[in-house]
C-alpha cells in the first residue's frame, strides 16, 4: 500500500466516522418526535439510527473488527457528551426575552431512565453487530456479504430493541407490542440498506485497487 492509498483510506475512514456520530446524535434529538408506520408507531429516531448499522458493517467489511470497535466507542462517547451538554443547556437559565424553554426542555429533555435505556441499547446491540458481522464472515469464509450484513444486523437491531424497552418502559406499559413493533420497523429499514453496503465497499475497492480491502463480491 503507497503512502497515498494510506491517507485516502484513513481520509475514507474518517468521514464515514462523522457520519455515524452524526446519525447518532440526529437519532437522539430526532427520538422526541413519535411516527406512525403503517399500524406502528415509532420514534422517528429510527431512521437515522439504522444508518449506524450500515456504516459499522462497511467499516467491519473494509477496515476490520478492530476499527469498526473503536468507531463504536467513539458514538457511545458521542452519546454521553450529547446527553451531558443538553442537560447543561436545559438546565441553563435562559434570556429574559427567550420565550421558548418549556418548548425546548420538551422536545430535548429526557428522563434519566431514557438516556440509560438509549446508552445501554447502544452498547449491547452496536458491539453484538460487529460480532456478529465478522462471525458470518468467517463462517462463510468471507463469502456472501448480503449474508453477514443482514444476518448481523437483523438480531442487533432486536437486542435494541429489547434492551432499550424493557428499560424505559417496564412497569409502565405493555413490553412486548412496543418491542415487536420497533423491531419491526427497523429491521425494514435495515433490509434496504443491503444494496448500499454493496456499493460503498465497491466504490472503495475501486478508489483504492492497490490496497487489500477485503473478499471479492461473490454470491
Amino acid at each position: 500500500m503507497t503512502p497515498n492509498d494510506l491517507q485516502r483510506l484513513e481520509s475514507y475512514l474518517a468521514l464515514l466516522a462523522c457520519i455515524y456520530a452524526g446519525s447518532l446524535v440526529l437519532a437522539a434529538v430526532m427520538a422526541s418526535k413519535i411516527i406512525v408506520v403503517g399500524p406502528i408507531v415509532v420514534p422517528a429516531g429510527v431512521l437515522a439510527y439504522c444508518l449506524t448499522f450500515l456504516i459499522t458493517d462497511v467499516i467491519s467489511e473494509v477496515w476490520g473488527k478492530e476499527r469498526a470497535q473503536t468507531v463504536v466507542m467513539g458514538g457511545f462517547i458521542t452519546l454521553v457528551l450529547v446527553f451531558v451538554l443538553t442537560g447543561i443547556s436545559i438546565l441553563w437559565p435562559p434570556a429574559p426575552f427567550w420565550p421558548h424553554q418549556q418548548a425546548y426542555k420538551t422536545i430535548l429533555g429526557s428522563s434519566a431512565r431514557i438516556m440509560v435505556a438509549s446508552l445501554a441499547a447502544y452498547l449491547f446491540s452496536q458491539y453484538h453487530d460487529v460480532w456478529a458481522f465478522h462471525f458470518w464472515r468467517r463462517l462463510t469464509t468471507e463469502r456472501y456479504l448480503w449474508l453477514r450484513n443482514n444476518a448481523s444486523t437483523v438480531v442487533s437491531q432486536l437486542l435494541d430493541s429489547v434492551v432499550f424497552i424493557t428499560i424505559a418502559f417496564y412497569g409502565t406499559m405493555p413490553l412486548a407490542p412496543l418491542i415487536v413493533g420497533q423491531w419491526v420497523v427497523k429491521v425494514g429499514i435495515a433490509l434496504l440498506d443491503t444494496p448500499f453496503v454493496y456499493l460503498l465497499v465497491y466504490l472503495l475497492r475501486r478508489r483504492l485497487p492497490s490496497t487489500k480491502l477485503g473478499p471479492s463480491f461473490e454470491t
